[in-house]
């Protein structure tokens, strides 16, 4: 029992840490498309999109590899701390050194040759984000959640604070709009030709801010470089590093797809950058189908590996797996038909609003994805996670090709569909194996019923449109009443005869 409160206090630390700042980060979201405009948003996410590719290729499995080796008997914990911090080090700095000596033509590649700059920054975070991600892995095998969630949470207060400092405040008070008596010295602090380049600034020194406050795990490090020890560990952090790359192209490769493949003049009066940001800002309104699969996979991971030994856990597991359906459907219904409500919140500017017809896609992509890691509780629990590593490939092949097939014909809605066969094929997929080594009696016929429903009221939604407001507002909740009833006919029973 006290080994179970360990772990749940654990699970709601990390986790709450991570979905608290996902949330919280969201706040830039509005900040950044009240202030940008979509072509601008457009470079801001497909430079991220970069980095969240090296991101994996600067630690290569490294930080999963520290878990698995310190927790071995015959090793010293601090040992192997310092060899894989080591080992990062000197591969972030020649990483980052060859980023920096070839910057200018990444910045020509990328199509932002004037602003090499950008380049040169970023490569600096990543350097710095492969860093500290190893005292991060130690704090957590030290079981340090408190101070851990603390300076994660704090790194990101940082981020939003300086954001809101820069681009709120000295911005409007630099335009005279208020505080006239300290416009000088907002002249000075704010420089509207310097643009998003203070988002990546920014970024740079509120990672770089991790540094001291992670003082203590950098101070007791020793540079250590013994490569007759790295080599299991590297053996064993290779297969990771592809695996983290194909799900990242899962993630994040329609972005820059969309920038490359879709033949200019497609949108009449938007370059491929502005498109990127229209479509980007519009996938943001998934996050609230994004925080949910977070949360239930930092509360269910837990819950299938103590439940797994139980006579009854195939039920139990396939009772979550509806459950969660019918929460993430609902989810995809009320954002889908309130998406230009929610738009109205988040995405400031007008031109953004041009992609809302994405979002119900990516929502629906989204909840496939989340069926998916429920879905994958079998070779976890099985001990063959080499099939995600193969679905996980899999997926990237079919994001490759339906964004090569499909965005010189239907633009950023092709980079949408082409999400939505992915995270379709890799559910199925997992779902099928899943029958052949580790059956669960999962009720198909009702979850798909529940999201056919859901689909339904969307499609209800936008082919019998409202335009006077509050009429629209009342039909769309009528609709999500609609689905309410319909769970509380079907599922009665559970809450009715629920001890």
């Amino acid at each position: 029992m006290s080994i179970a409160k360990k772990l749940v206090g654990q699970t709601a630390a990390y986790g709450l840490s991570s979905i608290v700042g996902r949330a919280l980060n969201y706040l830039l979201v509005p900040i950044h498309t009240y202030v940008f405009h979509a072509e601008a948003f457009g470079v801001v996410s497909l430079l991220y999109a970069f980095v969240a590719f090296f991101n994996i290729v600067y630690t290569y499995g490294m930080e999963t590899a520290f878990f698995r080796f310190a927790n071995k008997p015959e090793n010293e914990p601090k040992e192997v701390y310092n060899r894989v911090l080591s080992t990062i080090i000197l591969t972030s700095t020649v990483f980052t050194g060859i980023l920096l000596l070839f910057s200018q033509p990444i910045a020509d590649y990328v199509g932002i040759p004037e602003h090499k700059e950008y380049v040169v920054w970023l490569d600096i975070v990543l350097a710095i984000d492969a860093i500290v991600a190893i005292p991060f892995a130690w704090l957590r095998h030290q079981n340090k959640a408190i101070k851990f969630a603390s300076i994660k949470l704090l790194n990101i207060f940082i981020t939003v604070g300086a954001n809101t400092f820069i681009f709120l405040l000295m911005r409007q008070i630099a335009e005279g709009e208020y505080l006239q008596s300290l416009q000088p010295l907002a002249s000075r602090l704010y420089n509207p030709d310097f643009g998003i380049g203070y988002i990546f600034l920014i970024n740079l020194v509120a990672n770089a801010a991790l540094i001291p406050m992670l003082w203590k795990e950098f101070s007791i490090f020793r540079f250590r470089l013994d490569f007759e020890h790295l080599k299991p560990m590297l053996a064993y952090a290779w297969p990771l590093l592809f695996m983290g790359l194909a799900g990242m192209v899962n993630e994040v490769i329609d972005r820059i797809m969309l920038e490359r493949f879709l033949p200019e003049g497609f949108y009449p009066n938007r370059s491929n950058f502005a498109a990127v940001g229209i479509y980007s800002a519009c996938y943001k309104l998934a996050i609230f189908m994004t925080l949910a699969i977070q949360a239930f996979r930092y509360a269910a991971e837990p819950f299938f590996f103590s439940q797994a030994q139980e006579k009854d856990s195939p039920q139990a597991f396939a009772l979550v797996m509806k459950w969660f359906v019918i929460a993430c459907a609902f989810i995809f219904l009320f954002v889908s038909i309130n998406a230009d409500l929610f738009a109205d919140l988040f995405l400031r500017r007008p031109e953004y609003h041009e992609g809302l017809i994405v979002v119900p896609i990516l929502l629906l992509a989204n909840l496939f994805l989340g069926i998916y890691y429920n879905l994958t509780v079998w070779f976890k629990l099985t001990d063959k996670t080499h099939f995600g590593t193969y679905i996980s490939f899999g997926g990237a092949a079919v994001t490759i090709g339906f964004n090569l097939l499909l965005i010189p014909i239907l633009g950023y809605m092709g980079s949408a569909i082409a999400t939505l066969i992915c995270y379709v094929g890799m559910a199925l997929a997992t779902y099928l194996l899943g029958n052949v080594h580790y059956p669960i009696p999962y009720p198909v016929k009702t979850i798909l019923g529940y999201i056919a429903l859901a689909t339904v009221l969307v499609l209800v939604a936008y082919l019998i449109p409202v335009e006077n407001f509050w009429l629209r507002h009342a039909y769309h909740l009528a609709l999500c009443g609609v689905f309410l009833a319909v769970i509380w006919f079907r599922e009665r029973s559970y809450f009715l005869t629920k001890k």
